[in-house]
């Protein structure tokens, strides 16, 4: 098993929410908490150090207990804006990364990633539900900074494509894949309540 030591643990809570008539969704409550509460919760117990990626309601957030950082540009430029803030500002050689919306997440799902890559001696392992990618979800070294730097300021925004690029392994969840259910709108929200 990783040494939590090793690893800091980002919180994707940095986009627009469109599709949630762009309400902060990390802060949207969910039986009766934020949803950002539940990544928290999966992610605190393998991890040594814990940002929270947020462009807006730093106040808010800071709440939580743990630093809020922003992305290094007002642009919204997508996950792997707040993926490189969190790798500049890590202290340790792993980033563990999930988003803000997806509460059915788990410590030991995040520890399959950890895991993985560990045990094959890869840069970066993502989840995977026997279809595609769902590369929000990952556990990657942070000495992939560089790269991930030059990959941006080239204008590139797509994840699937720069996780390619590196020592990649996937991690199959297709015998689990609701774990992987991000909520993008209210009606996701509604769905998943009536669920569980």
């Amino acid at each position: 098993m990783t040494n939590p030591s090793t690893v800091t643990g980002v919180i994707l809570a940095g986009g627009l929410a469109k599709r949630m008539h762009k309400q902060d969704k990390g802060l949207v409550n969910y039986k009766g908490q934020p949803l950002v509460s539940y990544a928290i919760n999966a992610m605190t117990p393998l991890v040594t150090q814990l940002l929270l990626n947020a462009n807006r309601n730093h106040d808010t957030y800071q709440r939580f207990g743990w630093p809020v950082i922003a992305d290094q540009t007002d642009q919204f430029d997508g996950p792997l804006a707040g993926i490189l803030t969190a790798m500049l500002a890590a202290q340790t050689d792993i980033l563990l990364v999930m988003p803000c919306d997806s509460p059915l997440m788990s410590t030991a799902h995040l520890q399959r990633l950890l895991t993985m890559r560990e045990t094959t001696g890869s840069d970066v392992a993502v989840a995977f539900d026997g279809e595609r990618l769902h590369p929000v979800f990952l556990a990657i070294k942070t000495n992939l900074r560089s790269s991930l730097q030059a990959y941006l300021d080239g204008g590139q925004r797509k994840m699937a494509l720069w996780l390619t690029q590196q020592k990649m392994v996937t991690v199959d969840f297709s015998s689990d894949t609701g774990v992987l259910m991000n909520i993008n709108s209210l009606s996701d929200l509604l769905a998943l309540e009536a669920q569980h």
